[in-house]
C-alpha cells in the first residue's frame, strides 16, 4: 500500500545511481595514487568541474585551466576528452531500488543532478534506467546547480511537486543540508543497503517478509 505521506522521490544521480569517478581515468594517466590526488585537488578540482556543471562550456573551462596550468595541458584535456572513462557503470543495487519504485507506480520519480549539459547526453545513451524518471532537471541545462535553493524550486515548479510530500536522496551532505533547509525531507546516501533500510523505515519500500521458523 502506498505511503500517503510521500508523493514524490527525487534522486541525485552521480554516486547514487551512476558510479562516476575521475580517478578511474587518472589512475591510467598518473603513476601513483598520490599524483592522482594532487592533480584532482590542485588542478582539475571539484570547484572547476562544478562551473561546467553550472553551464560553462567544456571548451571554455578547459582553456581556462590550461592557461593556469600549461604544464598539464594533456592531462587537463583528458578530463572531458576521455570523460567516458570516468564512468564505472550503474550502481546496480540502487538501480534495483529505483526499479521497484518505478514498477510500483505509486510515486512520482525525479532526478535533480549537477551535470554538464554537454556530457549528460552520454549518460542518457548509456543508462536506460534514466527513462524511468518522470522528469530530470540537469544543472548545466538550467545554468544553476545544487545547493542553490532556486535549483530545487525549479524542479518543484516545473513538475508541480509538493515539497511537503517529497523525499530527496543525495550523497553530498552539502546538498542534503540545503534541501532540508529548503523544507524537503532528505536522506544522505551512503550505500544502497542504507538507502533501502531508510526507505523501508518510511514504508516507501516494503521490507522483505521474515521466513517463519520451522516447527
Amino acid at each position: 500500500m502506498k505511503n500517503r505521506r510521500y508523493q514524490s522521490v527525487i534522486f541525485d544521480l552521480g554516486a547514487v545511481l551512476v558510479d562516476w569517478n575521475p580517478r578511474y581515468l587518472y589512475s591510467k594517466i598518473f603513476s601513483t595514487p598520490e599524483a592522482v590526488e594532487d592533480f584532482l585537488e590542485n588542478v582539475c578540482t571539484s570547484d572547476w568541474n562544478e562551473a561546467q556543471d553550472e553551464g560553462r562550456s567544456l571548451a571554455d573551462g578547459t582553456d581556462l585551466l590550461i592557461a593556469q596550468h600549461p604544464q598539464y595541458e594533456a592531462e587537463i584535456r583528458a578530463f572531458y576528452g576521455r570523460w567516458k572513462e570516468m564512468l564505472g557503470g550503474p550502481i546496480a543495487e540502487t538501480v534495483d531500488i529505483l526499479r521497484q519504485l518505478h514498477e510500483s507506480g505509486q510515486y512520482k520519480l525525479y532526478a535533480l543532478t549537477n551535470w554538464s549539459n554537454e556530457t549528460f547526453p552520454i549518460a542518457l545513451m548509456e543508462y536506460r534506467f534514466l527513462q524511468w524518471f518522470d522528469g530530470i532537471v540537469v544543472s548545466g541545462r538550467e545554468r544553476m546547480r545544487k545547493p542553490q535553493p532556486d535549483f530545487y524550486q525549479l524542479l518543484l515548479d516545473r513538475y508541480q511537486v509538493d515539497k511537503s510530500s517529497t523525499l530527496f536522496i543525495d550523497d553530498n551532505l552539502r546538498n542534503v543540508t540545503a534541501a532540508e533547509a529548503f523544507g524537503i525531507e532528505s536522506i544522505h546516501f551512503h550505500s544502497p543497503q542504507q538507502l533501502r533500510q531508510e526507505l523501508e523505515q518510511r514504508n516507501i519500500l516494503k521490507a522483505p517478509a521474515v521466513p517463519a521458523s520451522g516447527v
